[in-house]
């Protein structure tokens, strides 16, 4: 890249080997660092990881943002009980994130639709436009750790979020299935070749804890979580239960209630990031 490069690559005459696509941040938004949350299938739990991580890290006094980039499928705002609200904006252009009761700021699809039951029928490149947007124009006040709700699978989504925004580092979410090993090798070796850090894995139903003798049960088998650790050298950062009480917070609005101590090592994983 040129030493007098501006990042304006519609205007450029070099010949830059990589050129620099990232989005800037609307005036007077802050985000200290952007973590994506993404899995080759979907169904896996990214949309609950997302939101307990963000959860868990604000009760560790950060402040934290959501940004919903599933956005023919956003289930961010039921988790978090706010299916009924709307993001309001001004005659700038700015768009403002709705808060949680903790404050934690959120952006989704569903804050701009008439009825959250409203179908996205948006081709690739338009949904992707609207996830650089949900970067560009909302006032993002002065957050610490942004999580970014990804869609399954490598398309244009995930391309766009890799290269326009300043990725810090991604979790990759599975679960137990035999199926999945395959799926998670993707979106890991996406990621290798975007060049974008794995903070580690997660997985998600990996066990049903027996309420009388607290065996761990695996119900979907053996994991497979560690081999592909072990495989490419990346942390396990936490292994979430099937659980009833996590299905009713998250069905019932109540996520941030949730102690979640089970992602308590991604939680220090995250906060050397922030060293």
């Amino acid at each position: 890249m040129a030493e007098d490069c501006t990042h304006d690559c519609s205007s450029c005459g070099s010949n830059c080997k990589s050129k620099d696509l990232r989005a800037t941040l609307r005036e007077g938004s802050c985000v200290k660092k952007v973590i994506g949350i993404v899995s080759g299938k979907g169904g896996v739990g990214k949309s609950l990881v997302t939101a307990l991580l963000a959860s868990k890290m604000k009760k560790n006094g950060f402040k934290t943002a959501v940004l919903d980039a599933d956005i023919t499928g956003p289930s961010i705002p039921t988790s978090f009980g706010l299916a009924d609200q709307k993001a309001m904006g001004d005659k700038s252009g700015a768009i403002y994130p709705v808060k949680t009761e903790s404050g934690i700021q959120l952006m989704s699809m569903n804050f701009l639709l008439e009825k959250e039951t409203d179908p996205v029928l948006w081709r690739g490149p338009v949904i992707a436009g609207a996830v650089k947007q949900f970067w560009t124009d909302v006032v993002w006040n002065d957050v610490d750790y942004m999580f970014v709700d990804m869609p399954p699978g490598t398309g244009d989504v995930p391309l766009t979020v890799f290269q326009s925004l300043p990725i810090d580092g991604i979790i990759v979410v599975s679960s137990p299935q035999q199926l999945v090993r395959v799926i998670v090798e993707k979106a890991v070796k996406m990621a290798n070749m975007m060049k974008v850090p794995i903070v580690g894995l997660v997985e998600n139903m990996s066990y049903v804890k027996c309420p009388d003798c607290g065996q761990e049960i695996s119900v979907f088998g053996e994991s497979n979580i560690n081999g592909i650790a072990k495989d490419y050298g990346i942390p396990v950062l936490a292994r979430i239960p099937m659980s009833e009480d996590i299905s009713k917070a998250v069905d019932e609005g109540d996520v941030e209630t949730l102690d979640a101590e089970f992602l308590d090592a991604a939680v220090k994983q995250l906060e050397i990031i922030n060293e």
